[in-house]
């Protein structure tokens, strides 16, 4: 069965290099109509082999206390953590939002750590204020 289709803003531009015979078998599967194009047979491949290796992901993020899917942090939600003068060890297998309206001094003062796999959305001026704090 074959999952909806994705928005572009829900989902992330990547690059991969193929062997020639490798491009040639997607094209002829797509050309057969098997898969709507190469993206489709690629993000199905994908969500194979996620699925293939499902335990290993559900140890892993029990293990390291990872977050899975969207995780939004909010400008009041930082102000709270900065009020209880406490600091977030995040930890994402997803999206992770820091709101646009987070100034950089905010996040420094309320992130101590931020580790994002899958991909992170923040200004220039937070991910520069967190560099240090990236893993």
């Amino acid at each position: 069965m074959r999952q909806a289709a994705t928005k572009a803003g829900d989902t992330e531009k990547i690059t991969i290099n193929l062997g020639y015979v490798d491009l040639g078998h997607i094209d002829l599967l797509v050309s057969e109509g098997v898969y709507a194009n190469r993206s489709d047979f690629i993000r199905t491949a994908i969500r194979n082999q996620v699925e293939r290796h499902a335990d290993v992901t559900r140890q892993s993020v029990a293990r390291k206390r990872v977050e899975l899917g969207l995780r939004h942090f909010r400008r009041a939600d930082l102000e709270t953590v900065q009020a209880a003068g406490e600091m977030l060890d995040i930890r994402v297998l997803g999206l992770a939002v820091i709101a646009a309206d987070v100034p950089a001094d905010l996040a420094r003062a309320t992130i101590a750590s931020i580790e994002v796999l899958g991909s992170l959305q923040a200004s220039p001026a937070v991910r520069a204020a967190l560099a240090d704090r990236l893993r």
